[in-house]
């Protein structure tokens, strides 16, 4: 399970996504996320479902790697899915069975619940596929440069959320590791009640954080020793420039969130 989560990943390419100023692919993940909760019928769901599966074409993206990430998400996606379609009344009833009831507004909400997180994971996954973590981190202080008037320390909170995001394979790795080492000295993490289960984890964690410490400290001080610092003055070998293929996108983004908001307005 630890092994399907792909999230901080990145898949090196020379393909149009690739090729993105990652300010744009920054701008277009928010202009995504917004039509994707504007839609509301199966006709607005599909609009950006074409938007995201060319995405995906185009990025040459596998789609093997977009549906092994969902996996570590199942239970939290079968959890909504179920508190949707038995607390939701309304329409025509469908199901009456002790104290269960299943309405048609509870599926379709349940439906369209499932595939909005679905669509929104997917769509996550496909900046970081596709963005670098030194790429991701110079678009998200440029877009964010306007809050150093407010003396907000934007290179650093880029720069972290780009470690963090670097790091989760790393982690992931680390305690796949763990585990593995501990099961073969006879631990076992898969039977017993919750409370067992729990306890279980402990020799985990401890491992995982001391790990996770040395990590951060041996990455400061190789930071340190290059001379590191951030902020004004700070050089970068590729300065970001919008291009043609920037505009493109940025209306393709505009078309899709003019075309949701219209099929929302007539109810389609």
């Amino acid at each position: 399970m630890l092994k399907d989560i792909t999230l901080g990943q990145f898949f090196p390419g020379r393909t149009v996504v690739h090729r993105l100023d990652p300010r744009t692919k920054l701008l277009l993940l928010v202009v995504y996320i917004v039509a994707l909760f504007l839609a509301k019928s199966f006709f607005s769901y599909g609009l950006v479902l074409i938007f995201l599966v060319g995405v995906t074409l185009l990025g040459r993206i596998p789609f093997k790697s977009m549906t092994k990430g969902l996996k570590p998400m199942l239970i939290f996606i079968i959890f909504t899915a179920v508190l949707n379609l038995f607390y939701t009344k309304g329409g025509k009833l469908l199901l009456d069975w002790w104290i269960f009831e299943i309405w048609s507004d509870g599926l379709e909400t349940a439906f369209f619940m499932v595939l909005r997180i679905m669509m929104l994971v997917c769509g996550t996954f496909l900046l970081t596929y596709t963005t670098s973590p030194i790429a991701l981190t110079d678009g998200l202080e440029r877009l964010l440069s306007p809050l150093k008037k407010l003396r907000v320390p934007v290179h650093e909170l880029a720069m972290m959320m780009s470690i963090a995001l670097r790091f989760i394979p790393t982690l992931i790795e680390e305690t796949d590791k763990i585990i593995s080492a501990q099961k073969a000295r006879g631990a076992d993490f898969e039977t017993g009640s919750l409370i067992r289960r729990a306890k279980a984890l402990i020799p985990i964690l401890v491992p995982l954080f001391v790990s996770a410490f040395r990590r951060a400290d041996e990455l400061a001080t190789a930071m340190e020793c290059r001379c590191y610092h951030g902020g004004e003055g700070r050089t970068r070998l590729k300065v970001l420039r919008f291009a043609s293929i920037d505009l493109i996108a940025f209306f393709v983004g505009g078309v899709l969130l003019a075309g949701v908001i219209v099929l929302r307005h007539f109810g389609l």
